[in-house]
């Protein structure tokens, strides 16, 4: 979620509040599409990033495609308003309880990793996170696609000088964030029911995570997601009543030392 949320700020400089929206399409595209033609786990992997990512896609040329050059508010604005218009269709569809959504049986149970026994699902869910990160940042960092497109951002006129279409690759960088909220949301749906706010409470913290790491810094979302994640685990053992609260806590002490985030540049923090 941290990822792609970073992804598109960093390279758009849209504040996408939206994003908890296509982590629970995506939970729901995985569920409907095992309930209605058996869709497999392993290929909702697949294909609910994809589907997810046409629809991103779609917002982005038909709506926010409008609102590039004028003040971020603008934007915050549409995609609070999209998680709402969403949010209803889904409820007035699905309803509002939620429902299960079951991992394949070999992901099923615990193994044992030496010193205790860990859920085997749990140990799959890391192991794609990290994969997806690694990728991401490579194709990013590594890349002549990912020096177009953060050139694109940067110096979009320069870049169209150079014959190069920025638009599409605005518009491709749009899509992938929005997929890598639809894989989190198909990785999460087993341990959680599938419902149409499952999103809500996991963008505040993501958000959270984005603001530590450093605005816009790819690299910063990856390591302060996983660290976050350790800190809330740990937390929930020693401080059960601040579980929740310990995140933004450690969010005000970064932006109160740090407002850039502990990886971003002091540009981004503007």
């Amino acid at each position: 979620m941290a990822l792609g949320l970073s992804v598109i700020f960093g390279m758009l400089r849209i504040v996408n509040f939206a994003h908890g929206v296509m982590f629970m399409l995506g939970a729901f595209v995985a569920y409907y599409g095992a309930q209605l033609v058996h869709l497999p786990f392993y290929a909702a992997l697949i294909v609910a990033p994809v589907v997810v990512g046409l629809f991103g896609l779609l917002i982005e040329v038909v709506f926010l495609r409008r609102l590039y050059g004028l003040d971020p508010l603008y934007g915050l604005l549409f995609t609070f308003a999209l998680v709402l218009i969403v949010e209803d269709v889904m409820r007035a569809a699905a309803g509002a309880l939620g429902s299960p959504y079951s991992p394949p049986d070999a992901l099923a149970g615990a193994t044992n990793i030496g010193f205790t026994l860990f859920p085997t699902y749990r140990l799959f869910v890391i192991g794609v996170a990290i994969v997806v990160c690694v990728v991401v940042w490579y194709v990013l960092e590594r890349t002549p696609v990912g020096a177009r497109v953060r050139a694109a951002t940067e110096a979009p006129v320069l870049v169209r000088a150079l014959g190069i279409d920025t638009q599409r690759l605005i518009s491709l960088t749009f899509a992938v964030g929005v997929a890598l909220a639809a894989l989190a949301g198909v990785l999460a749906a087993p341990n959680q029911n599938v419902e149409p706010t499952m999103g809500d409470k996991i963008i505040i913290n993501t958000f959270a995570i984005v603001v530590i790491g450093g605005l816009g810094s790819i690299g910063g979302s990856i390591l302060t997601g996983f660290a976050l994640g350790l800190l809330q685990t740990v937390g929930a053992v020693i401080f059960p009543a601040f579980n929740d609260t310990l995140i933004f806590l450690l969010m005000i002490i970064v932006l109160l030392i740090r407002p850039s985030g502990l990886f971003g540049s002091p540009a981004s923090a503007k």
